[in-house]
């Protein structure tokens, strides 16, 4: 989806490798892993899933394996519910350098009519069946699951989320397009949040695909590591 649907998995590299330098010189002595980052369960009109086949996702996978890259793995969970889309997921996280997502906006059966969303314990839960496969499973260290939200209905009780799980590390990641300003204010509602206090900052590039917007003029990467405070994951579509 977006540009990494344009290019190949080469190219990508080499652009996402290429914007994780400019962030590596803005951000001290954090560093910058660069990533792709995939749709593998893409939100269709009725709430269905269309799922990318799994061997094109593991092509991306051990492939970034090799370029030192991070994968991670979104689900738009649509008609289903989160416990759902999080099993289905869960099995990439045997790839050590996967991490895992879910969108709150596409959890409606009227995409592209209506934002949908999920609650606090929907969340908590989602985090729970994560550690628990990752323990059962005995895969080590820590990773991933971000969750994006640019509106306050898109996590319900927003208040009770919990984000202290050992293996699991919640990102909160304001997503939407528009203007800096406009931008600006969606991460700064996030901000609020700081039950959640990892956040992640999404950009859109100018595209031609029907009915799709984007930020006029983008933020650049120095005018995003000024963002209060400073977010930790960094997507671009």
């Amino acid at each position: 989806m977006g540009i990494l649907g344009l290019h190949s998995k080469e190219e990508i590299a080499r652009r996402v490798k290429a914007y994780a330098g400019y962030y590596d010189q803005e951000n001290g002595k954090d560093g910058a892993i660069p990533a792709y980052y995939i749709i593998y369960g893409t939100c269709w009109p009725g709430g269905e899933i269309g799922y990318l086949k799994d061997s094109i996702l593991e092509e991306y996978i051990l492939y970034a394996q090799q370029q030192g890259m991070l994968v991670f793995v979104d689900h738009q969970i649509g008609k289903h519910s989160v416990k759902e889309s999080m099993e289905r997921i869960l099995p990439f996280l045997r790839y050590p350098n996967v991490h895992l997502a879910i969108d709150p906006e596409w959890r409606t059966l009227k995409p592209m009519k209506e934002i949908g969303s999920i609650t606090a314990e929907e969340l908590n839960q989602a985090q729970r069946i994560m550690q628990d496969y990752m323990v059962a499973n005995g895969i080590s260290g820590i990773r991933m699951l971000v969750v994006h939200q640019f509106q306050d209905k898109m996590i319900r009780d927003r208040d009770l989320v919990r984000a202290n799980l050992d293996r699991v590390l919640l990102v909160h990641t304001a997503d939407g397009f528009g203007s800096p300003s406009v931008k600006r204010n969606s991460y700064a509602q996030n901000s609020k949040a700081e039950n959640i206090p990892v956040k992640g900052f999404k950009l859109f590039f100018k595209s031609d695909f029907p009915l799709a917007g984007w930020d006029n003029p983008l933020l650049s990467p120095a005018e995003v590591m000024a963002l209060e405070p400073r977010p930790s994951l960094i997507i671009y579509q």
